[in-house]
């Protein structure tokens, strides 16, 4: 009786954290040609003449690209390479870091757990992460000594508030505030990734104590409160974050290339970062950045907010089931219903941008936007990583657009505009 109890049990959990099976079934991404999903193939091929210009005039060492529509994978290509002092050509199907691209994936954990009923929006964060219940504006700042003052926050920081970037909580090594560089630096805040034996319970505990640029929901302030949001879903699923991603949207979605540390048998498909130094692209380096992430270290930092690496048809997969209303293959991740207003804009005016909103895990291009062209349709979401990687999704013209690159620096790169450009003029029905 007891062996059947466990067994009972066991399921119950199981079934919990199962993903739903849905009526509809879309298939995966597989390929097929432009003319049949009404894209010119003639016109596809600006986007190798801009890239192919680009790396000749040293702007970029190269890139991947990929363009999708009607869940059909129509455009692949990898360009000049990836590795210039190793003299390894970019294939199509190499490893990048996509840094801030991860949040939205952690936003997606976070609003299928909301699905489940396991907390509201406009919960304070307190309520879960009891560390965040004194939240304080920072008030005085001594630059001599990084010493600081504050004054007690108007109101709570809620989940909504960390979804948004509207938290005040700020971003350490990339703010525009040189206040919280150096607060953020003296507490030891990892931004981005470590090899470091830490976990990100740790460094969102030594988040919480820190001042906040102000008070939660009155500015945009783009911050790492999706790394909070990272340990928030650890801590409401019971599970460490990589084995949540793994197991309830990677894995259900057949993304096989999208981890926070490689397995041994992807890292030679890992583009390293490279900057550009007297003319030569060369390796990036910076007291800020480790090399070997994802490859090696103590393996146990997760972070939501910029932690992944993955390829460009992953990332193809896990945007295309937003545009199939949250299923993919069979396998429901989120509700239609869901997914329609996270793409709604949450922040009003707040981004600073006429031409786009925020959602709950994306910015999102509006009639403005539209209007200025070359852009999408309004209701097209998109973001993109520190190392130069981007993405959007256009829900009205069913099309996916990624440029993955992995450069620091500034080499006059107008490659980003010009592939978003070249990808909607080619549309052809």
């Amino acid at each position: 009786m007891k062996y059947i109890l466990v067994l009972l049990i066991s399921f119950i959990s199981y079934s919990a954290i199962a993903q739903t099976e849905s009526v509809h079934h879309s298939p995966p991404l597989t390929t097929d040609l432009p003319a049949n999903t009404g894209m010119s193939d003639e016109r596809l091929q600006r986007i190798d003449e801009m890239l192919i210009n680009a790396i000749n005039e040293d702007q970029i060492p190269g890139a991947v690209a990929l363009v999708a529509r009607d869940g059909k994978i129509i455009y692949h290509n990898a360009f000049g390479m990836a590795d210039n002092q190793g003299g390894r050509e970019l294939q199509k199907d190499d490893i990048f870091r996509i840094a801030s691209q991860t949040k939205a994936i952690t936003s997606t954990a976070v609003m299928m757990l909301w699905e489940e009923g396991k907390f509201r929006l406009d919960d304070p964060i307190s309520k879960y992460l009891p560390e965040f219940a004194e939240a304080q504006v920072l008030d005085t700042f001594n630059a001599e000594d990084t010493t600081y003052t504050t004054i007690s926050a108007d109101n709570p920081i809620t989940i909504r508030h960390l979804l948004t970037h509207t938290s005040g909580i700020g971003y350490g090594i990339i703010d525009g505030d040189e206040r919280f560089r150096k607060i953020y630096q003296k507490a030891g805040i990892v931004d981005l990734f470590t090899t470091e034996d830490l976990t990100i319970e740790e460094n969102v505990k030594r988040l919480a104590v820190l001042p906040l640029h102000h008070n939660p929901g009155e500015r945009f302030t783009y911050s790492e409160g999706v790394d909070v949001l990272g340990y928030f879903v650890e801590v409401m699923s019971g599970m460490p974050l990589d084995e949540f991603f793994r197991t309830r949207i990677f894995e259900p979605l057949g993304m096989e290339d999208t981890w926070f540390y490689l397995t041994g048998t992807k890292h030679h498909r890992l583009v390293p970062v490279q900057q550009k130094t007297d003319g030569e692209w060369v390796y990036y380096s910076s007291e800020y950045y480790d090399a070997e992430y994802p490859r090696s270290g103590a393996k146990t930092y997760f972070s939501g907010g910029a932690g992944l690496s993955g390829s460009a048809t992953d990332y193809a997969t896990f945007l295309q089931m937003y545009l199939n209303n949250g299923e993919l293959n069979g396998i429901r991740l989120l509700s239609r219903t869901t997914i329609n207003f996270m793409m709604q804009n949450q922040i009003g005016d707040l981004l600073g941008d006429p031409g786009r909103d925020h959602g709950l895990a994306f910015g999102v291009l509006n009639q403005k936007g539209e209007s200025s062209g070359g852009q999408g349709s309004a209701g097209t979401f998109d973001w993109g990583g520190y190392f130069n990687t981007l993405y959007f999704a256009d829900p009205n013209e069913q099309v996916i657009g990624i440029l993955l690159k992995q450069t620091r620096g500034n080499s006059d790169d107008d490659t980003s505009w010009k592939f978003r450009h070249l990808v909607f003029q080619a549309i052809d029905d």
